[in-house]
């Protein structure tokens, strides 16, 4: 039986960081940037979530995921929040989230052209690139090519690289 006391914040922080996003096993719930908040409501722990994108398929065995991992640990009182704004933008991603995405083999989004676009924007026309070189998560080579805007899952594209020759999906900067 849990009680405020039992549980920290930081301990409930620490549970979710070993919660894998059921599409990428590879990274945590934590990592991903989804979990926004951690609160005590009187014996209630919130968690705030916000989805990666409004339709994600994954949404409803997330919040089951996180459910059970809190039960399991002796939560007994859990209320999920979604929360949509601001809107979940790649830049959440944690430094080590985006490691565990290159190590896996998932090239990892630029740091910082997410949310509005404008930085990508400034990004093209100050190199004069009409496309960002995604480095290959393989090689390193950033002598690579998008096969496709849709990769395994919405929220990546296809890529091959034109030295290790290697297909690779890149995590779309949303």
């Amino acid at each position: 039986m849990g009680s405020l006391a039992q549980f920290s914040i930081e301990q409930v922080w620490h549970w979710l960081s070993e919660v894998p996003d059921p599409e990428i096993p590879v990274i945590s719930l934590a990592d991903l940037g989804i979990v926004r908040d951690i609160a005590w409501d009187h014996d209630t722990l919130v968690v705030t979530v916000t989805p990666t994108y409004t339709g994600c398929p994954a949404t409803t065995v997330i919040n089951l995921d996180i459910e059970r991992a809190l039960r399991e640990r002796g939560v007994e009182k859990i209320r999920l929040e979604r929360r949509l704004a601001p809107p979940w933008t790649t830049d959440w991603i944690s430094r080590e989230g985006r490691e565990k995405l290159r190590v896996y083999g998932i090239a990892p989004p630029v740091d910082g052209t997410a949310a509005d676009g404008r930085l990508m924007a400034r990004v093209n026309s100050l190199s004069g690139a009409s496309n960002l070189r995604i480095s290959c998560p393989r090689c390193g080579s950033i002598h690579t090519e998008k096969v496709s805007q849709f990769g395994s899952t919405p929220c990546k594209a296809s890529y091959r690289c034109g030295d290790c020759l290697e297909p690779f999906d890149y995590f779309k900067c949303i």
